[in-house]
């Protein structure tokens, strides 16, 4: 039996939209589920059919708290023939999101790991900014200390240059605005930014231009999760 890799929307957004039928058949088959938050998970799985029958599901909760040794008990399913599901609050599991740990303990153990089409920020964000697409790296979270955010910002802008490659990384939504302004202090002025939010809901924000021309052009996304991205 397999483990499926769940996608889950990441806006508010109809799913016919953004996730294709065979997912909801997938879903409709399993009763044990691997979740970044078991509420969200709950409210996504409803919103695949309103008849699911929440009850009869086993959710085994996967955070940065979780232990090794927990994980390892979440895959007995698999070992007695029933598939499990793992879910994330948005977007696409191990992707920036909880699951990598889960799908390589299932490689290591020989189980069938089936990741499912579903919506990526970074791939939808490398899509839009009009950068290379045949080069780029995620880095995650910047450092918070001013000395060493300035440090990595440089670095990264160094190495789209060097290797001519695209460098993406996120921030908490409410340090949006801060990140915005140490790109704009610690890049040349003929770098180019883009941020992307929200992607594939109504009020998406997709938007590239210089650090010059950033300047007096902030956006005011306080409390959105952004993806950022830099290019030569």
């Amino acid at each position: 039996m397999p483990l499926y890799l769940i996608p889950v929307p990441i806006a508010d957004t109809p799913l016919e939209q953004v996730l294709p039928p065979y997912n909801k058949e997938v879903t409709a088959r399993l009763r044990h589920f691997i979740v970044e938050d078991v509420r969200s998970a709950r409210r996504f799985l409803k919103k695949t059919d309103s008849n699911f029958d929440i009850d009869s599901c086993t959710f085994y909760p996967l955070n940065k708290h979780t232990r090794p040794e927990e994980i390892s008990t979440y895959l007995k399913p698999l070992e007695q023939g029933q598939s499990i599901g793992v879910i994330s609050e948005a977007g696409c599991p191990a992707v920036a999101d909880p699951g990598a740990d889960v799908v390589a303990m299932a490689q290591r153990r020989g189980f069938q790991v089936v990741p499912l089409v579903g919506p990526s920020s970074i791939i939808l964000a490398v899509m839009g900014a009009g950068f290379n697409g045949q080069s780029f790296a995620f880095n995650g979270y910047l450092p918070i200390e001013p000395t060493e955010r300035a440090r990595k910002i440089k670095a990264l802008e160094q190495r789209a240059y060097a290797e001519d490659q695209t460098q993406l990384f996120i921030e908490t939504p409410y340090r949006n605005r801060k990140m915005v302004e140490d790109l704009l202090a610690n890049c040349r002025p003929q770098t180019r930014l883009c941020i992307a939010a929200n992607l594939t809901g109504e009020d998406a924000y997709l938007k590239t231009r210089t650090m010059r021309e950033w300047r007096g052009h902030l956006p005011d996304l306080p409390k959105i999760p952004c993806i950022f991205l830099i290019y030569k």
